[in-house]
């Protein structure tokens, strides 16, 4: 009986042995387990610039896509400023290209008639003062007149001088620094004008990613500041897991190692990635269940999961078994 019942143990042992093997061959080995949460990335939603909510196109729980409007503020005062900066850009448009075609040529002739006028109103008054001066010289003139022939020539000779600097200064064109002036002046309305297209641009909020938005924060009428919170999104994609391993499992894990991600409200596990190990230790975190010491040094690790869908939330338990 006794040699019966050992033969009997060893062939039920060589069928447990075989039945593990083939398990094994057929699942793996077991692995190294870790324990980790759900991480999905979240956006707080603002506008860009301050004004008064006039409405907004979503609820807590929206399903929305990347464009998707979901809020605008009043654009009136925003329309007001564009039209104020393209009348100004408009304006010194114009004078710009005023400056750059330089003076018209009808203001040339013009200034260069009264130059040749003012050269013969010279060459009369210098005539005049000639004669008097003979006259004087005989005694059949008086000194006043000649002073008045004296000063009516000064007069003709400084309009002629002045004549000739308006024509010098109309036939060279404006200076260097007076277009230089104008260019600057024509860019920064080009800048403000910029300013003020997106300025009415910011009034309308639009999702950056698909996601589910999770809170909403203000309604419409209320006065907002730049930059205040609207809605939160919670984006669909990426979502990880974070986990942290210890030191001494360190070298089982790297980036790229693939891994299955188990939770408690699916049968069927995810699969994922390690995207990201951390080059630096840390002590356990308290909401980690791991067997080791809470003192013990942990390295963090982004997993990146394939695939996933509405049931995985934001802090989720999970256990991550590498393969």
């Amino acid at each position: 009986m006794n040699k019966k019942r050992i033969v009997a143990l060893v062939v039920v042992a060589g069928l447990i042995a075989c039945a593990v093997f083939i398990y094994q061959k057929q699942h793996g080995s077991p692995g190294l387990t870790l324990s980790g949460n759900v991480d999905i990335r979240q956006v707080n939603l603002s506008f860009r610039v301050a004004g008064r909510l006039k409405n907004l196109n979503v609820d807590e729980g929206a399903t929305v896509h990347a464009g998707d409007i979901l809020g605008t503020l009043d654009d009136q005062p925003f329309t007001i400023a564009l039209d104020d900066a393209k009348a100004n850009h408009a304006a010194l448009d114009a004078h710009r290209r005023l400056y750059r075609k330089g003076y018209r040529k009808e203001d040339i002739q013009q200034a260069k008639a009264t130059l040749a006028a003012r050269l013969a109103a010279q060459l009369n008054a210098h005539q005049l003062l000639l004669r008097q001066q003979q006259l004087t010289g005989t005694g059949a003139a008086s000194q006043r007149n000649l002073d008045d022939a004296q000063s009516n020539y000064d007069q003709a000779t400084a309009q002629v001088d002045a004549a000739r600097q308006q024509y010098e200064a109309l036939h060279s064109g404006y200076r260097k620094e007076e277009v230089a002036e104008v260019e600057a002046n024509h860019q920064r309305a080009a800048a403000q004008l910029s300013s003020a297209e997106l300025q009415l641009a910011d009034t309308v909020l639009t999702s950056p990613s698909d996601g589910i938005i999770l809170t909403r924060a203000v309604e419409p009428g209320t006065m907002l500041a730049a930059g205040s919170t609207v809605l939160t999104l919670s984006l669909t994609r990426p979502v990880w897991v974070r986990a942290y391993v210890a030191e001494p499992d360190l070298g089982k894990v790297a980036p790229g190692t693939r891994v299955t991600i188990v939770t408690d409200a699916r049968s069927e596990p995810y699969k994922g990635t390690i995207g990201f190990v951390s080059p630096t230790s840390e002590f356990t975190p308290k909401n980690v269940e791991t067997t080791d010491l809470r003192t013990a040094l942990v390295y963090r690790l982004r997993i990146i999961v394939e695939q996933p869908d509405n049931q995985l939330r934001q802090g989720m338990p999970v256990t991550v078994r590498l393969l």
